[in-house]
């Protein structure tokens, strides 16, 4: 990924934000913002629902420089949760994805071979996370307990209190930006994975966890604002399918439940219940839809106790 350090480097927050009455919030806040709005800046997604508690800890690690690291299952909103409150206060944000395949080189950089008066030259190439700090940016680290350990043990150095980042190949000290923050979703707070859901994830150890300063756990949704957000993603589409909707939400609970007690191996996020939705849209038939959704990736133990539940809230067997 290319970015021009120049679009923000000299970008500070300008602004002081009533976040109270944007977000719908019992708690009066103001954060700092920005008026202008920069290349690096999510784009609002004017449906978005917003969890109270979630969005109250993304606000103070905004304000107060905290780092705020979000649980919870896949398909909660959890990384959307941050860039979507960071697009309200015109706040540039840097999501990486911390999968198997981003090495310490990607974050920190590399040495690689330019042509520069028609000579090959070596020349470091910073990566993204020394730009980052230096930026008034707010850097989303996704699926955190996924990272590879060499990549955490760099991670670790800006998680602490003046989190400043040593590039050794460099012999140079970077000094965070004021106004950088840092934030990090993960589906098992780093004590790794029993269920078979989230494979590839690791073991944290409690000094990586200690240096988070806020922790916030986004799992289930309630029925009526599940609702809404898959109302909100339908758009006008939504009234094929209003009449359907809360039993669409009742099943997915029911299997939720049934997770939790260890009755299933799978779960149904929101994610797939959207996607179910959207299915239903496009080929008008809400079995067919919920078969090439969800049920066609379960195993055969678990699709005869889904058959079960499906039945008992549309009244009918899945043939």
């Amino acid at each position: 990924m290319q970015v021009d350090s120049k679009e923000i480097k000299d970008f500070s927050p300008d602004i002081n934000i009533d976040v109270s009455s944007i977000f719908g919030m019992k708690k009066k806040m103001k954060v700092q913002g920005f008026k202008e709005k920069s290349a690096l800046v999510p784009t609002i997604d004017e449906n978005y629902i917003f969890d109270e508690e979630t969005t109250t800890s993304i606000l103070v690690g905004f304000k107060f420089n905290k780092k705020v690291l979000i649980q919870g299952l896949h398909g909660t909103g959890k990384s959307s949760h941050i860039e979507q409150v960071a697009a309200r206060l015109n706040w540039p944000c840097l999501r990486i994805n911390l999968d198997g395949h981003i090495s310490r080189f990607d974050l920190l950089g590399k040495d690689s071979i330019v042509l520069k008066d028609n000579k090959q030259v070596t020349t470091f190439k910073e990566g993204l996370l020394p730009w980052a700090i230096q930026n008034p940016v707010a850097l989303v680290l996704d699926e955190y307990d996924a990272g590879r350990p060499d990549v955490m043990f760099v991670i670790q150095r800006i998680l602490e209190v003046e989190g400043k980042l040593t590039l050794l190949d460099q012999n140079k000290v970077i000094t965070p930006h004021p106004f950088f923050r840092i934030f990090g979703t993960c589906n098992t707070l780093g004590l790794g994975d029993n269920t078979g859901l989230y494979s590839g994830t690791q073991n944290l150890n409690q000094g990586q966890l200690d240096r988070w300063n806020i922790f916030s756990t986004l799992n289930f949704i309630e029925p009526d604002i599940e609702k809404k957000i898959i109302e909100g993603k339908l758009g006008k589409d939504k009234s094929k399918i209003s009449d359907k909707l809360t039993s669409m939400i009742r099943l997915a609970n029911l299997i939720r439940q049934a997770f939790s007690s260890s009755d299933l191996s799978v779960t149904m996020s929101p994610r797939t219940c959207i996607l179910w939705a959207e299915n239903f849209i496009i080929f008008g038939n809400l079995e067919k839809a919920f078969k090439l959704t969800f049920l066609n990736k379960c195993e055969m133990n678990d699709k005869k106790i889904i058959i079960e539940l499906y039945q008992r809230c549309f009244g009918k067997e899945i043939e």
